[in-house]
């Protein structure tokens, strides 16, 4: 009986591309792409072509051009002989401040909201659903609409806080109050807070023509500083605690790595503080925060944190309760469990969902313009759009700016999400 040494090797024909299962997919592929490209192609041409009809090109020109348009809230210099593209980074970095403090607010108003929704106190649980299905289910348009009519209609006008000749001899008090100490004045034009100065500058960094304060910059250096090093100290500490069982005392090493270098380097610069004051018509000094700013991060972090709310629940309801009952017959407090046994391991559950989260509420912040906050919608795809007539450049200049904002959030939260996954051993 024969038998054959080797397989004969299979010639290829060009049939296999269709039936051949280990090719079908590679030819799928190939397929899809040709069409997707030849889309963009065909999109892109007919672009070209209606915008050559209408004697207009693909020009960003207009961004190194005069805006003309002055800002109320800048965190860098900026004046109407500004061009747009100084305009567009003012706008970004008010995107910026709302999308940050946003998401640092929501994460706490929803960790809090979650946990107490599973309270036995019947009371707070009701409570906190009653805020969570009330901010849920009512656009979020209505509220950042809402909170700037309460914030511009209630609050006094600069003229109650005045105190007159006739007002001291009579004994008689303003209609209204600065608060805190008399630092802070809430009136219906905004809120004045003091401004931080100090009388020795390191200086100032310009790159890109964007100044860049050097001693605030120091300043954060020493923070993070702090931050890396209490880190050390607390994995010590723990490293301590499962050799012997007894956490050793670091809260007053933590207290002085964080603060005591930043107190220090504050008080050798000179820190104090411009206060503002009433003069004539309106405050003077210190920092006027603008109400569209204040109710748009009100609105924002609270609807944005009713959702964490639910993510923050879900999260501790997916976690066996079999660890609490085990928690709590090792005698640790409800508290201490909640903290070190149930919310470590209900993150890998939440972190999903609140990334999700902090990418909504980034884009969110362009429902601003309802009350005329000036981010970056409401300079690039605003004033600027409106002015120069270039729509296309100023919306593919966002789409492109909000998807690298986008892709930046998840990037980090997904490395963060990975840090949190539980080792395979």
């Amino acid at each position: 009986m024969a038998i054959a040494a080797t397989t004969p090797k299979e010639t290829f024909r060009l049939s296999m591309l269709i039936y051949d299962t280990r090719y079908r997919s590679y030819t799928i592929q190939f397929v899809v792409l040709v069409l997707f490209v030849a889309f963009l192609a065909w999109l892109l041409n007919n672009t070209i072509i209606n915008l050559a009809a209408k004697d207009k090109d693909i020009n960003f020109s207009f961004l190194f051009q005069r805006a003309g348009y002055d800002l109320d809230q800048q965190l860098i210099p900026y004046t109407n002989d500004s061009t747009h593209g100084r305009a567009l980074f003012v706008g970004l970095l008010n995107t910026l401040i709302v999308a940050v403090f946003g998401c640092f607010f929501a994460t706490i108003i929803g960790v809090v909201a979650g946990v107490l929704r599973l309270s036995h106190n019947w009371v707070v649980s009701r409570l906190m659903t009653v805020y969570v299905e009330t901010f849920r289910n009512i656009p979020l348009l209505l509220w950042i609409i809402l909170a700037f009519v309460i914030l511009s209609e209630t609050a006094p006008s600069p003229r109650d806080f005045k105190v007159t000749d006739e007002m001291v001899a009579a004994g008689t008090e303003p209609a209204a109050h600065m608060i805190l100490w008399d630092t802070v004045a809430i009136t219906n034009r905004g809120t004045n807070i003091p401004m931080p100065y100090v009388d020795h500058h390191i200086g100032t960094l310009n790159f890109l023509d964007v100044p860049f304060n050097l001693t605030v910059a120091v300043a954060l250096l020493i923070v993070l500083a702090g931050g890396y090093v209490n880190r050390i100290i607390n994995r010590r500490a723990q490293v301590i605690q499962e050799t012997t069982g007894v956490r050793p005392t670091t809260w007053w090493q933590s207290i002085l790595v964080l603060f005591g270098p930043l107190v220090v380097y504050l008080w050798a610069m000179g820190l104090h503080w411009d206060l503002p004051v009433l003069g004539g018509f309106n405050f003077a000094g210190g920092i006027n925060v603008a109400h569209s700013f204040t109710a748009l991060l009100i609105a924002i972090s609270l609807y944005t944190g009713a959702f964490i709310a639910e993510a923050v629940r879900g999260g501790i309801l997916a976690i066996s309760r079999g660890q609490t009952e085990a928690a709590f017959a090792l005698g640790v407090r409800p508290g201490r469990t909640m903290q070190l046994v149930i919310l470590p391991q209900a993150l890998r559950v939440i972190i999903p969902p609140l990334i999700s989260q902090y990418l909504n509420l980034t884009k969110n912040t362009t429902l601003g313009m309802a009350i005329s906050y000036l981010d970056l919608k409401g300079t690039l795809g605003g004033i600027t759009l409106n002015q120069t007539g270039r729509e296309l450049e100023c919306m593919l200049l966002m789409m492109a700016i909000y998807l690298t904002l986008s892709l930046i959030i998840s990037s980090m939260m997904n490395v963060y999400n990975t840090a949190m996954k539980l080792k395979e051993r």
